[in-house]
């Protein structure tokens, strides 16, 4: 599967939106890759995830122990990607605001790689990072069904990205004119 297969299924999805959008990192956006209108349909999601495990098995030689997604949006890609890996699937989730392997334990040198969604800044990734080795995992790396940087981003440990594309994401104090006369949206999940 290739950028162009995994960006054919979001259009089947009606999943790619235009407009004026706050992604979940607080950078703003002229188009929104809608996950939820892709997860939705399990036949498209099971897609997505058999090829990024098929990517992850070429990438990381050793044996995984776990596939870990960070709630909300991790959660059901994580799911699918495990099961095609044939390992458990856990998650993180915020306490406080700080990602937390809450429901779950784990053994010490556990090897654990992170299944995100979409990839813009990293920064959900990285929480998750933390709270692994807090819990005394090994990760090996991480992945995501598209990495929204182009292959930019640094999460602070491998990224296999099922697909790269690169879409241009803005500060709030640095918008296009033509992004800024727009009313924004806020449709992602990091507060929830």
């Amino acid at each position: 599967m290739n950028t162009q297969d995994v960006i054919d299924i979001f259009k089947q999805a009606d999943a790619i939106l235009e407009g004026h959008f706050i992604l979940t990192s607080g950078r703003h956006s002229a188009t929104y890759m809608q996950k939820a209108k892709v997860f939705m349909h399990a036949d498209l999601t099971e897609k997505l995830c058999r090829g990024l495990a098929e990517k992850i098995k070429e990438s990381i030689a050793e044996p995984i122990d776990y596939v870990v997604g960070p709630a909300i949006g991790g959660l059901i890609p994580s799911y699918e990607t495990s099961r095609h890996l044939g390992v458990p699937s856990l998650w993180v989730e915020r306490v406080n605001g700080v990602f937390e392997l809450r429901r779950f334990e784990i053994k010490k040198g556990a090897r654990v790689v992170i299944v995100e969604d979409i990839v813009t800044t990293g920064l959900s990734i990285r929480e998750t990072v933390e709270a692994l080795a807090a819990a005394g995992a090994e990760v090996l790396a991480s992945a995501c069904i598209l990495d929204r940087s182009g292959g930019k981003v640094d999460v602070g440990v491998p990224l296999i990205a099922l697909a790269e594309y690169e879409i241009a994401s803005y500060a709030s104090d640095a918008l296009p004119a033509d992004l800024s006369v727009l009313p924004a949206i806020k449709p992602g999940s990091r507060n929830i």
